[in-house]
């Protein structure tokens, strides 16, 4: 996620990578196996709510334009992309990869232009996708929902085995474009 950050900040953008277990002491003091329970132990409520503190602690800054402001998450930070594109309606846009859709009753209340990444393989979450994508259509919120061939779940995370350049590569000039366009 730092190397993310890094990339936006190389691309123009102002990036902010907060610490979504940071009350637990900090992911990087964690065992990385106690990660993913304490995540779903802390809440999708809370996450948001630290996202949204985060959107605010953003829009203070004299050097950040307040209403060009966008998001992006992986995995389950995905998913809490997708929840807080249901509940800050200020982003102007998102970026969900592999992440799991919002409550399909939410949807319509989204007001940023949404870019959902899937991969192919992920029949976990990419399965799931033709819901999230007919409750999209049925709205007027601006989305693209792009499933990534050859790919599984993680396609984008170059520090893991399921890594393909040409895909990741793909995906972030995809979203970079996406944001170019929304933010």
């Amino acid at each position: 996620i730092q190397d993310v950050a890094r990339r936006f900040a190389k691309a123009g953008y102002v990036a902010l990578a907060p610490d979504l277990l940071s009350r637990e002491g900090g992911t990087p003091g964690m065992d990385p196996d106690a990660v993913p329970g304490a995540l779903t132990r802390a809440g999708a409520e809370r996450h948001v709510s630290d996202f949204s503190a985060a959107f605010d602690y953003l829009r203070s800054l004299e050097f950040v334009d307040g209403e060009r402001i966008a998001m992006n998450g992986y995995c389950f930070g995905g998913g809490i992309t997708w929840q807080s594109a249901t509940e800050i309606p200020r982003l102007k846009a998102t970026a969900a990869f592999y992440g799991p859709a919002p409550d399909l009753d939410k949807v319509p209340s989204i007001k940023p232009a949404v870019l959902g990444v899937y991969a192919e393989l992920d029949q976990r979450i990419t399965g799931a996708m033709p819901a999230l994508r007919d409750a999209l259509a049925a709205t007027d919120v601006r989305h693209q929902l792009t499933v990534y061939p050859g790919v599984d779940h993680a396609f984008h995370n170059d520090t893991s085995e399921r890594y393909n350049e040409t895909q990741a590569t793909a995906a972030w000039q995809d979203m970079l474009a996406w944001f170019g366009e929304y933010v």
